[in-house]
C-alpha cells in the first residue's frame, strides 16, 4: 500500500472556501439542488434509490469516488505525474461519459486514477502513455449531453487494481462492497479532507 501522507497533491478541482457536502442516502436528498455552485458527494455512500439507469442493474448503490460538483467546464488538474493510461466514451445513460484515467507510481507502487463526466474536449487529442505532470489541466467538466446525463460533476476514484479499459465500477452492489474498498481506496488519501 501508498503512504500517502509522505505526498503533497494537487487538487482536482480548485474548491472554494465554502462548498455543500451533500447527502445521497435517500432519493428525497438527491433531489435537493445544491445551495452553492460547488458540492461534494461522499465516498463509500449507499445511494439507495439514486441509480434508476439499466447500467446499474436495480442492485448497485454504494458509491465507490467522490463527487465533486462544479460549473460545466470547470478545470480538471491531475493530481499528480504519471501517464495517461486509458481514455474514451461510455455511452450508456448514467455513465461517466467522457473519461480519462491516469496512472501513477509510488515507491514502486502503482496507483490508478479515473476522472469521469468530462467534456469531448477533455479527450481531443489525448494519446494513451502521454505524460501528465502534478498540477496540469487533463480535462474539462462536461454538461449532460455529453456527462452520462448529470448534473456537472467530476467522479474521481482510485484503483489499486490495473484497469482493463478506461473505466472501473464506480458504484457497486452492497455484497460487493468489502471487497471494492480493498481495491478502491478512498480518493481523499489524495484530495485532503473533504468532510
Amino acid at each position: 500500500m501508498i503512504d500517502f501522507e509522505l505526498f503533497a497533491f494537487h487538487p482536482v478541482i480548485h474548491l472554494p472556501d465554502r462548498y455543500d457536502v451533500r447527502d445521497f442516502t435517500t432519493l428525497e436528498n438527491a433531489q435537493r439542488v445544491p445551495t452553492l455552485p460547488y458540492s461534494i458527494g461522499r465516498y463509500d455512500e449507499d445511494r439507495v434509490g439514486m441509480y434508476v439507469q439499466a447500467l446499474f442493474e436495480g442492485q448497485r448503490t454504494v458509491h465507490m469516488g467522490i463527487d465533486i460538483g462544479a460549473p460545466v467546464e470547470t478545470p480538471v488538474h491531475a493530481f499528480w505525474d504519471g501517464t495517461l493510461y486509458k481514455f474514451g466514451y461510455n455511452a450508456a445513460s448514467g455513465d461517466y461519459g467522457y473519461v480519462l484515467v491516469t496512472e501513477h507510481v509510488f515507491n514502486g507502487v502503482s496507483l490508478w486514477a479515473l476522472y469521469g463526466h468530462l467534456s469531448a474536449s477533455s479527450v481531443v487529442g489525448k494519446v494513451e502513455g502521454q505524460i501528465v505532470r502534478r498540477g496540469e489541466i487533463i480535462g474539462f467538466l462536461g454538461d449532460e449531453h455529453e456527462n452520462g446525463g448529470w448534473p456537472a460533476h467530476l467522479h474521481f476514484q482510485l484503483s489499486y487494481e490495473r484497469p482493463e479499459t478506461h473505466d472501473m465500477p464506480g458504484v457497486v452492489s452492497p455484497q460487493e462492497r468489502e471487497e471494492a474498498l480493498r481495491v478502491y481506496p478512498d480518493p481523499q488519501c489524495v484530495l485532503g479532507v473533504l468532510y
